[in-house]
């Protein structure tokens, strides 16, 4: 669900962007991509025989994904603190803004309760991503709002700049393994029960 709908949300935003020259539309399609990158981490770890194997390189995976995150907003950021032109009013970022603003937080949740149920930190962590994409939602929401009503180029940068630094945040946990998850995906069993299962 994740994938399939940032794939469409990526598209839609950079091709937007380029329309009305919309800087952070742009860098919002490819926060998308970031976050296909981290969906695809945990979805390799669970398509593989032994998923126990690939926790760490998925988190690895996610936390760069946090990095490539965090480095595209804050660039962005910059680069529109730093006197790029105001993007014109595009009525399909607004739209698009918005309906990202109502599904990501859903797919959070629905990220963070399976990845708590199956004790995964990957997908714990992939959850984290998509959240990040709900507060993105909300700045180029109230940026182009802003930009468009009241001609404040400068609010959507300042915002942006904030979640890049909690992305970056997030990356370093991410990279450390600090997701916690309860219960653990791979409980470690004592000798006699690992025998008795291996028997079964």
């Amino acid at each position: 669900m994740t994938i399939t709908y940032n794939v469409i949300e990526a598209v839609i935003a950079i091709t937007a962007g380029h329309m009305v020259s919309s800087s952070a539309l742009i860098a919002f399609g490819l926060d998308s991509i970031v976050e296909v990158m981290s969906a695809a981490a945990v979805a390799w770890q669970f398509a593989g025989p032994d998923p126990e194997a690939r926790e760490r390189i998925a988190l690895r995976l996610i936390a760069l994904s946090f990095f490539g995150l965090a480095v595209f907003v804050g660039i962005d950021a910059m680069r529109a603190l730093l006197g790029a032109p105001d993007p014109d009013h595009s009525t399909i970022g607004v739209v698009l803004a918005a309906v990202s603003l109502a599904i990501m937080p859903f797919l959070s949740w629905f990220e963070r309760r399976t990845g708590r149920e199956l004790g995964s930190s990957s997908a714990v962590a992939d959850s984290k991503q998509t959240l990040l994409c709900t507060y993105l939602s909300a700045v180029l929401l109230v940026g182009l709002v802003l930009n468009s009503a009241l001609g404040w180029g400068w609010a959507d940068p300042l915002a942006a700049l904030i979640i890049a630094g909690v992305a970056a945040k997030e990356g370093v946990d991410a990279w450390r393994g600090k997701h916690c998850c309860t219960p653990p995906l791979f409980t470690v069993e004592s000798s006699e029960s690992t025998c008795a299962s291996r028997r079964c």
